[in-house]
């Protein structure tokens, strides 16, 4: 709890100006408290001196709060939900460690159960974190804590009371695959109180609450685990007995309409969209068969989440070099990266960039991800004979000014895309490669010639996502902790900023996910120039390509990733885990230092100095 050192000194005056103590037993528990930083109303307690009505009462009278028996009081975990609707600011964790509890709220009213009436601070910060009057009642730490677990856990417990109405194992076990339909059929019948339905629920609203982009179900020998991803780590949230697994994953496939709940052996695809906790959503379904079942997998996409180009957070010379390829007539902007590297929310970022009425602006994709009002989206089904390829011929004599191709995967496509490039389109697309010249090496592997390459190619973005700091427990490095400054500069940074550098790292609190809370995108643009399109026909490695694209301008993902990390936006272990080492850039600033005293010492000579790297 807060400012216990406060709490305790004003209880010890109280309890003595009442004459309810004698000095010679309450000392050592004054003592105590103040040494092992623990609450002195629990010690007195605790030691019989006091019983907790009393000493309740007591606080009450002084601070001039009501008191409030939360033993008989069951509160509703619907009220922490309202509390939190906009933000969590009400966690478990911060309710315990801060000592305090929601009761109810009405309007603009909160009624908040609170162990310590004296601390000002605390609730002036809430007030102004939920934008609420607060009503604070007091309460005894014990029976805050105790509230605390009851309603938190509310869910926890409705999950190990549903699973106590599922029949035994035995009692599951089908010995005909006939009744295993059978039970499938009675399942996609079934009503809202059917224990997998109420899971796969309760599984949604987790998610959703949690800010989640996967959904994973994973089937153990003896259980099935479900994690969620956030903010790009896996988050284990609970186990369910291996009995209810196959229920599950039929229920799951119920839900999209397109999937085979009898069908188990093969990998399937389909789609669900939900609305829950005030949100509409998308969900992307596929299923695996492993050894000891069915791997579903589900990816979440928010509807009216999609960002402008200026909300992802680029570096202002790539906001200006992407504008550039994209108000451009013709010819090729790729975004490539790892899977879950956001590509598909740049590249639908510049999809809105580049929509207008007055422009005919076509997509394929496999599948459509996000559903964007003035453009024509055309989802690929092999199964019909629908491919990319098959697809984009078609589309080609839609008469189209812009065509976004979701994947680029294989050699035919890649020739149709480039010859729409070729005959006066903007083709926008996205590849996997790990950076952003060895995306042109790619394309001419895939069996492009390197002048059409150099012909049509724009600009290309190559993208990771890194965490960010959280903002509310973030600190700053002591100097004294600071890696030393050859290891900085191995890091990437540059001589000049390390004198004085100020760097953050991650704490943790209830907030966040061990430090750090959301992402942003860290992103190395190239931009197409006549130096590097003729180091491109001449076939030259991609390292001679990015050579000349650093001088020129480009900022690599470590760079990129090391300005996030002066400004407070990351730690390095988080870039340092997601980019590697540029040895061409730090080659690009030894020569451009080297070549600044032979400038100055010739003179009568002129030399054209190259652009510094980012």
């Amino acid at each position: 709890m807060a400012n216990v050192t406060g709490y305790n000194r004003k209880l010890a005056v109280i309890l003595r100006k009442a004459g309810l103590v004698e000095d010679a037993t309450f000392q050592p528990l004054v003592d105590k408290s103040t040494k092992e930083g623990l609450l002195l109303a629990r010690l007195v307690v605790e030691g019989g001196l006091l019983d907790e009505q009393t000493l309740l009462g007591l606080v009450a009278e002084d601070s001039g709060m009501p008191p409030i028996d939360l033993d008989k009081l069951k509160v509703d975990l619907d009220e922490i939900k309202q509390v939190n609707k906009n933000q969590d600011l009400m966690t478990e964790e911060v309710a315990k460690s801060q000592g305090i509890m929601p009761i109810a709220m009405v309007g603009d009213f909160l009624t908040l159960a609170v162990a310590n009436p004296y601390d000002v601070v605390l609730l002036d910060n809430l007030k102004l974190q939920l934008h609420k009057q607060i009503m604070p009642v007091v309460s005894t730490e014990r029976a805050i804590l105790k509230a605390i677990e009851t309603t938190y856990h509310a869910a926890d417990k409705q999950m190990a009371e549903l699973m106590e109405d599922l029949p035994e194992e035995d009692d599951v076990a089908m010995e005909k695959k006939q009744e295993e339909a059978k039970d499938d059929g009675a399942l996609e019948s079934a009503g809202d109180d059917a224990p997998a339905v109420k899971v796969v629920k309760q599984i949604f609203s987790i998610a959703l609450k949690r800010g989640a982009s996967d959904i994973h179900i994973e089937p153990m020998e003896k259980r099935t685990r479900v994690r969620l991803r956030i903010d790009g780590v896996l988050t284990e949230i609970f186990d369910t007995p291996k009995k209810l697994e196959r229920a599950i994953c039929s229920r799951v496939k119920i839900l999209t309409d397109t999937m085979n709940i009898a069908e188990r052996g093969k990998p399937q695809d389909g789609r669900i969209q939900i609305s829950m906790e005030g949100k509409k959503c998308d969900v992307r379904v596929s299923s695996l068969p492993l050894v000891y079942g069915e791997k579903i997998c589900m990816r979440i996409l928010a509807k009216g989440n999609l960002k402008d180009m200026k909300e992802i957070g680029l570096e202002p010379r790539v906001y200006d070099i992407l504008n550039r390829g994209l108000s451009l007539p013709q010819g090729m902007v790729l975004v490539t990266g790892p899977t879950g590297s956001g590509k598909s929310t740049t590249l639908y970022s510049c999809l809105k960039t580049v929509m207008n009425p007055e422009e005919n602006v076509n997509t394929v994709e496999d599948p459509v991800e996000y559903e964007l009002e003035g453009i024509n989206q055309c989802h690929v089904n092999p199964k019909r004979g629908l491919t990319f390829a098959s697809a984009l011929r078609a589309l080609l004599r839609q008469d189209p000014d812009t065509v976004m191709i979701g994947e680029i995967r294989d050699q035919e496509t890649i020739e149709i895309a480039v010859k729409a490039a070729l005959t006066g389109h903007l083709v926008l697309s996205t590849l996997h490669t790990n950076d952003a010249p060895s995306t042109i090496t790619r394309i001419i592997d895939m069996g492009i010639e390197p002048l059409m390459v150099a012909s049509t190619v724009n600009v290309v973005l190559a993208q990771r996502l890194g965490r960010r700091l959280c903002a509310n427990c973030k600190a700053q490095i002591p100097p004294e902790e600071l890696p030393s400054k050859e290891l900085l500069i191995a890091m990437g940074f540059q001589p000049e900023e390390v004198e004085g550098i100020k760097l953050w790292k991650p704490v943790g609190c209830s907030l966040c996910n061990k430090g750090y809370k959301g992402r942003f995108a860290l992103v190395e643009c190239l931009e197409m120039n006549n130096d590097i399109r003729r180091v491109i026909i001449a076939r030259g490695s991609d390292i001679e390509i990015r050579k000349i694209a650093i001088q020129t301008g480009m900022i690599s993902l470590r760079r990129a990733g090391l300005l996030n990390c002066l400004r407070g936006v990351t730690s390095t272990e988080e870039i340092i885990s997601n980019t590697i080492v540029d040895e061409t850039a730090n080659e690009v600033k030894a020569a451009e230092t080297a070549a600044e005293p032979a400038a100055s010492t010739s003179p009568g000579t002129t030399q054209l100095q190259p652009v510094p790297a980012g």
